[in-house]
């Protein structure tokens, strides 16, 4: 008798290196067992004790197999040679056929511990398991071992809400300048009890760093802080029906959405920005508007004399980032709504013609056009509404329609 016999088909051992994707499906299939996830501790303690319930199963199955290997131990140690070679060729040829019939027998714990135990003492091939499958079975079993201190209760300090949490990132965010015992007071206030040491975990976990200044004021939280006080300037440009560029300079109040002054030349020189700079002080003076800071682009075309100007008036001149339009969004914004409301519906003639266009729309912009920003209120309002029919003025030729109700 050959070892032919006993050397496990190629397809075989292949099966056992996929066993590790199908066991948990067929013990799935098994009666009384089943697999359930949650997060409740009633049901953690079901699970635990089910898990119980199988590890003592378990070892009455073992302890039963175990005693009918001893018996037929016995019973093959008091039969005769012949015979013992009679069942180890029926065994051998049952083997065989289990193989052709079955890929992947399903075996109980206490199967793998006996088929472990004897594969030991045996040399390679006598089994139906390759011996990779067999170490595999043992750190399925270590794993399984320490995996059961997680069905255990929790011990230590009771984890946070994701409400509480939410509020701890948000107040964090919010508040660059407020640290851990700031915040646990300000939690204390809305009735929260939470300790210092889990705020500052909930930060560091979200990457929040810590206080008195954590990233600094944003562009929106600096403009919303002193929008009642902050102008707002930047050039654009408009070309005429013979091709030839004009510049526009506009100045916006970001508080009010007011546009104070707006003028145009072709040749935007320093001297003719420093001019425009005065007649903005001009301005100012007549409509009372004290200006406190004043932004703008690191376009050359605003020259250091233009900001001498400004801060003669008690401004801050503040300069916005490289490429970075948004730092100005309410001054482009505005830009943007001139030339989809007019500019992109008329061919301008000339620096003159612009004016005028300008001059009208301004007017149309502060005292008919309802803003977002106002609660769809225009910057300033013309006259009191009356109760009169309803009236319109047209501005531009048709192009803008103004409605108001007759006094």
């Amino acid at each position: 008798m050959g070892r032919a016999g006993l050397e496990p088909p190629t397809s075989a051992v292949t099966g056992e290196v996929r066993r590790n994707s199908v066991v948990d499906a067929r013990r799935a299939r098994r009666p009384g067992i089943t697999s359930t996830v949650s997060v409740g501790n009633d049901l953690k303690l079901e699970v635990a004790a089910l898990a119980r319930l199988l590890c003592g199963l378990v070892l009455y199955a073992s302890i039963y197999m175990l005693l009918r290997l001893t018996i037929s131990l016995a019973v093959l140690r008091s039969s005769s040679d012949a015979e013992r070679d009679l069942e180890i060729l029926a065994l051998r040829h049952q083997v065989a056929v289990l193989r052709r019939q079955v890929k992947r027998p399903d075996l109980l714990p206490a199967d793998r511990m006996i088929l472990v135990a004897l594969g030991m003492r045996l040399p390679p091939g006598r089994l139906l398991f390759s011996p990779a499958t067999l170490l595999r079975w043992h750190r399925e079993l270590v794993r399984k071992h320490w995996a059961a201190f997680g069905l255990r209760p929790r011990r230590g300090r009771p984890p946070i809400s994701d409400e509480l949490r939410n509020l701890i990132l948000r107040l964090g965010r919010e508040n660059p300048g407020w640290g851990d015992r700031r915040i646990q007071g300000e939690l204390l206030k809305l009735g929260y009890q939470v300790s210092a040491t889990t705020i500052r975990g909930v930060l560091r976990r979200h990457r929040v760093p810590p206080a008195p200044r954590r990233d600094g004021p944003t562009w929106a939280q600096f403009l919303a802080a002193h929008a009642g006080a902050i102008l707002a300037c930047d050039f654009f440009t408009v070309d005429t029906v013979l091709l030839r560029t004009l510049y526009v300079l506009v100045f916006l109040e970001i508080g009010s959405r007011r546009i104070l002054y707006a003028n145009c030349t072709p040749h935007p020189n320093g001297a003719w920005v420093t001019q425009q700079a005065r007649n903005l002080t001009w301005e100012l003076n007549l409509l009372e508007a004290p200006i406190r800071l004043a932004i703008h682009d690191r376009d050359s075309k605003f020259v250091d004399e233009f900001d001498q100007v400004l801060r003669g008036e008690g401004a801050r001149v503040a300069l916005t980032p490289y490429r970075c339009p948004r730092a100005n969004a309410h001054c482009e914004r505005m830009i943007k709504t001139l030339r989809h409301e007019a500019l992109d519906w008329l061919l301008v003639f000339g620096e003159c013609h612009l004016r005028a266009v300008l001059r009208q729309y301004i007017d149309h912009y502060n005292q008919q056009r309802p803003h977002l920003a106002l609660d769809l209120h225009p910057p300033q309002p013309a006259a009191a509404p009356g109760s009169g029919p309803v009236l319109r003025q047209q501005r531009l030729h048709g192009l803008i329609n103004e409605y108001h109700r007759a006094a």
